[in-house]
């Protein structure tokens, strides 16, 4: 009970996107899975996310719109209470083709995802992965299955707080090197061009870029530099 006391009082002190992100971090490492994840849709419709997938696997995700077809997105849609991955329709041959690339992308075989919806159409998911046997998963829920829930909330209540601000979410910021990345991503220079520019390998220049993704709540680089362009962070 400590730790998830100490888990619920970083999420309520939460002041931005990136503590969010900073908080999937800690609980991935906490519970030595390989993601925590939790995303959401707003009132308007926008998306949000925080959590501990590759960014390959989030560009890859948006590029082959798997959004209309991801067996969690709806199968969690029509419940309201925890699903484990195994409950899931997988039959369709696009589905079992959906779960091996996510597989490939480190995603993990396993899923545990909690579904929570808001008072004015607000929908979200909070997930844990990892790669294991069934049984080991298994145990895994069980054990943990009454503090995912209680923390998944806690992610919730602060999204819908964040909603409630004037600006919908706090305003991120950005470190120079990372205002900089992203100011020659916005000007069309390619990753190569801009680590060039800046005097710093393409490698440095990724960090950069995804932490002011994170920070942004972006889900793909393209998305981030849209973020930071429309609130006025960078400008070109």
């Amino acid at each position: 009970m400590e730790v998830l006391d100490e888990f619920t009082e970083l999420l309520q002190d939460a002041k931005t996107l990136e503590d969010l992100q900073a908080a999937t971090e800690q609980l991935r490492d906490h519970y030595k899975v390989a993601h925590i994840v939790y995303h959401w849709v707003n009132s308007a419709g926008e998306r949000f996310g925080a959590g501990t997938y590759s960014s390959d696997w989030v560009d890859r995700y948006l590029e082959k719109d798997y959004l209309r077809m991801d067996p969690v997105i709806f199968g969690c849609f029509q419940r309201f209470h925890p699903v484990d991955w195994k409950q899931l329709d997988w039959s369709a041959k696009p589905a079992r083709a959906f779960l091996r690339e996510a597989i490939e992308y480190g995603v993990g075989n396993q899923g545990y995802t909690i579904p929570m919806r808001g008072p004015n159409g607000q929908f979200a998911l909070f997930t844990a992965n990892d790669t294991c046997s069934d049984e080991v998963w298994s145990a895994f829920v069980e054990n943990n299955a009454q503090y995912l829930m209680i923390i998944a909330h806690e992610f919730n209540k602060k999204a819908l707080d964040f909603e409630q601000t004037v600006d919908v979410l706090p305003r991120p910021s950005l470190s120079p090197r990372e205002l900089s990345a992203m100011t020659f991503l916005a000007k069309g220079f390619s990753r190569a061009q801009a680590a060039d520019a800046l005097k710093i390998s393409e490698h440095t220049l990724r960090v950069y870029i995804e932490a002011a993704r994170h920070k942004l709540g972006a889900m793909n680089t393209t998305h981030a530099v849209a973020r930071a362009l429309s609130a006025g962070i960078i400008v070109v």
